[in-house]
């Protein structure tokens, strides 16, 4: 909506769908690790695309934390050949189509190396990001850092807010193994602290939400859902939100608490620092005692304003879209 507001004509497809290219100047996927589904609408246009990367790597969870048959698959092989075996499997179970003959004979790896090679511009989230995908994958490419946001009209702490609850820590997120709330809970259970976990359980982690569950205390509580202005609330009332994640190209939900004067604890794993510099508190995902010792001193410090002003400054979706658009006259001066 704020591409439009800057004039921006845009239609959002999903990537099954066939479209007219004719009527476009510009193709912009997401998500560079779904080669298939970019390269199905290459192959049928010259159009020039910029692609935002989302690129997440959830490879030292899958090999240190993940339990069962999908544990011991990513331990023996490379996260390249488990999502293409993804791919194929999603094709066979589901009947989802393979949109890409490139992708079938050439393999996970070498299709992202071609989309990249192709891309007009690549849109990482951060300078940390693109440095971890030219790592794996070894292209060189041009790109433009397009920073995840918030909505600053919403997310801002009241100029006259209560005092804030010391004792109240949040965690926002979807309940499954990679947000790690499990090593949260046993951070924190049995401690002076309330902690209070507000997100739905991923429908396939039942099993690791009932481990949550058997692992939690009586300072541990769940909540499914929330509306927006109870969250709101939350988020004004608490002293820490904990994103102890095994990986996070940020963690919008860190940014929202971090805009309404909540201290952070985040995870190192990831882009986290590039976003928070020296305005969190940093923990190993790995340790429940980390996670305490973060928590502890978070709790020991006063709300940062400078955070939170930070946040609102660079971080919002104006700024997301007003770079964005500039990316796009960028490529389209090329063409």
């Amino acid at each position: 909506s704020k591409l439009r507001e800057l004039g921006v004509q845009i239609d959002i497809r999903l990537a099954s769908e066939s479209m007219d290219y004719s009527v476009y100047d510009l193709l912009h996927f997401f998500n560079i690790i779904r080669p298939a589904d970019i390269l199905r609408h290459t192959a049928r246009t010259s159009l020039p695309y910029v692609v935002s990367t989302i690129f997440v790597d959830y490879s030292e969870y899958e090999q240190k934390a993940r339990k069962g048959l999908a544990g011991w698959i990513f331990k023996r092989f490379s996260p390249d050949s488990i999502e293409y075996a993804k791919t194929i499997a999603r094709r066979l179970l589901n009947g989802q189509r393979i949109g890409s003959r490139y992708f079938l004979f050439h393999g996970q790896r070498s299709a992202i190396q071609a989309i990249i090679r192709r891309s007009a511009l690549l849109l990482p989230n951060s300078t940390h990001e693109y440095d971890r995908l030219l790592e794996k994958y070894g292209v060189p490419h041009k790109y433009r850092v397009i920073p995840n946001g918030i909505d600053r009209n919403k997310f801002q702490a009241l100029p006259q807010q209560a005092e804030r609850d010391p004792a109240l820590i949040l965690c926002v997120a979807r309940i499954e193994g990679r947000k790690n709330q499990l090593n949260l809970i046993r951070a924190l259970a049995n401690t002076a602290y309330q902690l209070v976990i507000i997100g739905k359980v991923a429908t396939n982690q039942q099993s690791y939400f009932k481990q949550c569950m058997r692992s939690g205390a009586p300072n541990i509580s769940f909540i499914p859902f929330m509306s927006q202005d109870d969250l709101l609330s939350y988020y004004r009332r608490a002293k820490i939100h904990v994103l102890a994640s095994w990986f996070e190209t940020t963690g919008l939900s860190s940014l929202e608490a971090a805009a309404m004067g909540c201290n952070i604890v985040v995870s190192r794993k990831g882009d986290t620092e590039e976003y928070f510099r020296d305005q969190a508190f940093y923990c190993d995902p790995e340790s429940p005692q980390s996670i305490l010792e973060a928590v502890e001193l978070a709790a020991g410090q006063p709300a940062s304003e400078a955070l939170a002003k930070m946040v609102r400054a660079e971080y919002n979706w104006e700024i997301a879209a007003t770079k964005t658009l500039a990316a796009y006259q960028e490529v389209l001066a090329a063409k």
